[in-house]
């Protein structure tokens, strides 16, 4: 069994912009190894909360722990190179070949012995062929391209992985086989793993727990079964009916067919 990735802790974090309380005094127990979804509206507060954790973003007030250590304690490029974060917009260099894409971190970090080694295990990983080292990220399609995201996330051997609406750009059928695959890896792997998304039906199926922000505060915490079975809240409830009442259409559809 691998070695599970750390836990995080947070007390009493917030986030202000001018006025604006973007995250509100929350406090939050990760175990190591976890797979956590933070859901909610747009503006509720969740890519803040996620990049406060890699120092993106600076607190206001309170303190974050990754393990036994508090990330202010950290250099902030240290922090990143032990912390997976993958994005939306992916973000591969477009005049880099893909295995530079995806040691860029082993470069920073001053680790080239082993590099070519490194990167074939990664693309092995993420289940892609080998020849595609050499290619250049518009040679490759989207859902490619978020595969070499996650890849050079894992470069460094990070034990976290953050990732803000990482598959949300794709087309449904990539979309859904990508979040098949990544909850397979992260159990490979032991990782900690927290996802932003928009799509309560993913956070369902990816995550073991479920945070519901509004407002900037965590207005729900619970399984994805206590939040199909509702009682836990009408904003996780509003969330969960989409998804419901998606199924319900189909299954009415399918009825008339």
């Amino acid at each position: 069994m691998p070695v599970p990735g750390p836990s995080i802790s947070l007390r009493e974090l917030s986030r202000d912009y001018g006025t604006v309380r973007a995250v509100d005094s929350v406090s939050l127990e990760i175990p190591a190894g976890a797979l956590v979804a933070l859901v909610g509206l747009s503006g509720s507060g969740k890519s803040t909360l996620l990049k406060m954790i890699n120092r993106l973003v600076e607190p206001t007030s309170g303190t974050i722990r990754i393990g036994d250590e508090a990330v202010d304690s950290i250099d902030a490029h240290v922090l990143r190179r032990r912390i997976g974060y993958v994005f939306q917009n992916i973000g591969l260099f477009p005049h880099m070949t893909i295995a530079r894409n995806i040691a860029i971190g082993l470069e920073l970090a001053g680790e080239m012995t082993g590099r070519d080694e490194r990167i074939a295990q990664l693309l092995d990983l993420v289940e892609l062929p080998q020849e595609m080292a050499s290619r250049m990220p518009d040679q490759l399609s989207g859902g490619q391209q978020q595969r070499i995201g996650v890849a050079r996330a894992l470069a460094t051997r990070p034990g976290l992985m953050l990732m803000d609406e990482p598959f949300g750009a794709l087309d449904p059928v990539t979309r859904d086989n990508l979040t098949e695959q990544y909850k397979a890896l992260h159990q490979k792997l032991g990782l900690t793993t927290i996802i932003v998304t928009h799509d309560m039906a993913e956070a369902l199926y990816l995550a073991d727990r479920i945070l519901v922000m509004e407002g900037g505060q965590i207005k729900a915490d619970a399984t994805p079964a206590q939040l199909l079975s509702g009682n836990v809240g009408e904003e996780a409830e509003a969330l969960v009916a989409i998804p419901r009442a998606q199924a319900a259409h189909l299954i009415a559809l399918g009825k008339q067919a």
